[in-house]
């Protein structure tokens, strides 16, 4: 009975805390908690049994399924503001959700060592954005990108966000403080993009992982859902507290830990995959 017990606590215990300090993080940049949920999940996961090829992908799944809750509570709490620039939501939509499509059916062909990779690689990438000093505080024009421009940037978005579980929110910021949006409105609009990448990947990798075998307990296609309920209930609380602490504490010494914390990530799963 004992051992029964531990076999349920410590992953439930695990995907709480990975709950809180996601909802933490993305209050504080702005970003969906994806690269907290998806290392989480990984460790995870195996405690419910399942592949280790299908882990990967079930981690992916799982963490987009999550930012929907967290961006959709995000996006309410900044449009009350009104913060939330929605054209540039509407005029993004389509191209973020043909690039989420086919980020889904690339990661449908793709094992799970080469999936952790491609996390490693975007993490690593994404660290640069917290480490460098003025890497997104310069501004390139006072319009938002249009026709192909907008077509190329929001599509890779989707495509780059879906194959790692994340909401987009970095890239999506930067984009927007080039093009002369304040960080406030560029966060609260980047909350509105997560929801759009994070629901059609959601989607998608539950329909390619429905016929696997060797998946975790409780999962529909490469969609946990004990650890989805589990992740976002806690998220949910947390997010309002990053939110506060992004504007009492300084910024800087923030996101150089975040920069630090990414490297660290981007290391162990490169070690991962390549000893997996």
């Amino acid at each position: 009975m004992h051992g029964d017990v531990m076999t349920w606590l410590v992953p439930l215990v695990s995907m709480l805390v990975a709950g809180l300090v996601a909802g933490f993080a993305a209050g504080v940049f702005g970003i969906g908690g994806g690269f907290v949920v998806v290392p989480a999940l990984l460790v995870v996961l195996p405690l419910l049994g399942g592949t280790h090829d299908a882990i990967a992908h079930v981690a992916i799944g799982t963490s987009a399924a999550t930012i929907i809750v967290t961006s959709i509570r995000s996006l309410l709490a900044h449009a009350k503001r009104g913060a939330v620039e929605f054209e540039v939501l509407k005029s993004w939509a389509p191209w973020i959700v043909l690039g989420c499509g086919a980020g889904v059916l690339l990661a449908g062909h793709v094992n799970g060592n080469v999936l952790k990779m491609i996390f490693a690689v975007g993490v690593a990438l994404m660290s640069l954005n917290f480490l460098l000093p003025n890497v997104s505080s310069k501004v390139v024009s006072d319009t938002m990108p249009s026709g192909l421009v907008r077509m190329g940037i929001a599509g890779g978005l989707g495509t780059f966000s879906s194959l790692l579980g994340i909401g987009g929110g970095t890239i999506a910021i930067m984009v927007m403080t080039l093009c002369g949006r304040t960080i406030h409105r560029a966060i609260a609009t980047a909350s509105g993009i997560g929801t759009l990448i994070a629901i059609p990947t959601t989607i998608g990798f539950a329909i390619i992982g429905f016929k696997e075998t060797g998946l975790p307990w409780g999962s529909l296609g490469y969609i946990n859902v004990p650890a989805t309920i589990a992740i976002a209930s806690m998220s949910m609380l947390t997010a309002p507290l990053g939110v506060a602490a992004a504007h009492s504490l300084p910024a800087g010494p923030l996101k150089k830990i975040f920069g630090v914390y990414l490297v660290v990530i981007a290391i162990v799963m490169f070690r991962n995959a390549t000893h997996g």
